[in-house]
């Protein structure tokens, strides 16, 4: 009995030992299959793509200028930098008052000179007819001296010679107010066209003047979103953007306005993707500060030369430029991001995770959960992109895990 009693207490021992390490070994194989991450096999349309960095840029921008031959202009106002803008708002107000002030000057000036062509074409008009008015009285001395010389017949000779040196004297005094009369009409005419010319001048600089009162305020020229430059005036060192209270010269480009219907994305190629890539093809366009959002685009230029980038240490790409399909109002010039360009469709494919995709025995494989572990599955790849892989061997809807089991986190 004591025996048997000792048997089964091992017996016992030994079951208790064996069922706590198998409740361990359960526990461990749970544990390790709830805590890696799996994704499912997705069956569809997969996109065969090439990925590459770039920066929304607009292909039109118009420039703000400072208004030509305006001098002493002064920032007294500015839209917000960044703000959207309709064609004809505001974008830039100058200090008027110098303007205002030389507007008065130049139409106190403008006053003087009318008043004084009035004055002359009314000085004019009375010399002209007082003129008139003793060469008519010349001429009707000549016409009585002219009787008086026909009365030679009938008075005495001496009367007669008297009549016609009164005749000669009568025609000589009419030769020189007509010459008079003629020097003074010429000389008030060019005394009024002189002051009519001024006039002119003053009327042309008071409508310059207001035309330049009227270019303090630039306005947008199109609809787009403000970026004012930097101010170089103070050194390259000292550059700020444009603000209110600096002076600036005319002519001075202040800002620029790009048109976001122009709106594309520049992008880097790596000369081993160039090869593949046309004019035309597809691109799914993913910006860094939306990435909850994809914008349809196509490719519109490739560049045919590589090109020396500004980063270090300096590196050689080509270009790409892909056109946006729609506007979008979030998108602005400047914004990074990613071009895919797709350069094959698959229509029905089944497609895992990249990252999920692990190489055993040298040969592609995935990790799939089956009884309470991993089990590696061998698949065939049919194509890839850096997001997705095109495989066969499995089945839709089946996990597969995004970390291999031997390398979890303890």
């Amino acid at each position: 009995m004591k025996k048997l009693r000792g048997w089964l207490i091992t017996v016992a021992v030994l079951g208790t030992l064996a069922g706590a390490a198998f409740g361990v070994w359960r526990f461990v194989t749970v544990q390790a299959a709830e805590s890696l991450p799996t994704a499912r096999v997705r069956k569809g349309e997969f996109l065969v793509t090439v990925r590459c960095r770039g920066e929304l840029k607009a292909r039109r921008t118009v420039q703000i200028i400072a208004p030509l031959n305006v001098p002493e202009l002064r920032i007294v106002w500015l839209a917000p930098a960044g703000s959207a803008l309709k064609t004809g708002e505001p974008v830039v107000r100058f200090d008027p008052s110098s303007a205002k002030q030389q507007l008065q000057e130049k139409e106190a000036v403008l006053k003087q000179a009318d008043a004084a062509l009035v004055q002359a074409e009314a000085e004019g008009r009375l010399l002209l007819e007082q003129d008139r008015q003793e060469q008519a009285d010349a001429t009707h001395q000549v016409e009585r001296a002219k009787i008086e010389v026909s009365k030679a017949e009938i008075v005495s000779r001496l009367q007669g010679e008297e009549s016609r040196v009164d005749l000669g004297l009568a025609e000589q005094k009419l030769s020189v107010q007509r010459a008079k009369l003629q020097f003074n009409s010429a000389s008030s005419d060019a005394r009024i066209s002189t002051l009519r010319r001024q006039k002119q001048k003053a009327e042309d600089e008071v409508e310059l003047t207001r035309r330049r009162l009227d270019r303090m305020e630039v306005k947008a020229p199109i609809d787009g979103m403000v970026n004012f430059l930097q101010n170089f005036s103070q050194g390259w060192l000292n550059a700020k953007p444009f603000k209110v209270g600096d002076q600036v010269w005319p002519g001075s480009v202040l800002a620029e306005i790009p048109d976001l219907a122009t709106l594309e994305i520049e992008g880097k190629i790596e000369e081993i993707d160039r090869g593949q890539m046309t004019v035309d093809q597809d691109v799914l366009v993913r910006v860094d500060a939306l990435p909850e959002s994809t914008f349809p685009a196509k490719i519109i230029q490739l560049s045919p030369l590589t090109e020396m980038g500004w980063e270090w240490p300096p590196s050689r790409s080509f270009r790409g430029f892909a056109k946006l399909a729609k506007n979008d109002t979030r998108l602005r010039p400047g914004m990074n991001g990613r071009m895919d360009v797709v350069l094959k469709k698959l229509p029905t494919a089944l497609s895992v995770p990249a990252k999920s995709l692990f190489t055993a025995n040298g040969k592609p494989v995935v990790y799939v959960p089956r009884r309470g572990g991993y089990e590696a599955v061998e698949v065939t790849v049919e194509a890839s992109n850096p997001d997705e892989i095109a495989i066969k061997g499995l089945k839709e809807g089946e996990q597969v895990a995004l970390v291999q089991p031997e390398r979890r986190p303890s």
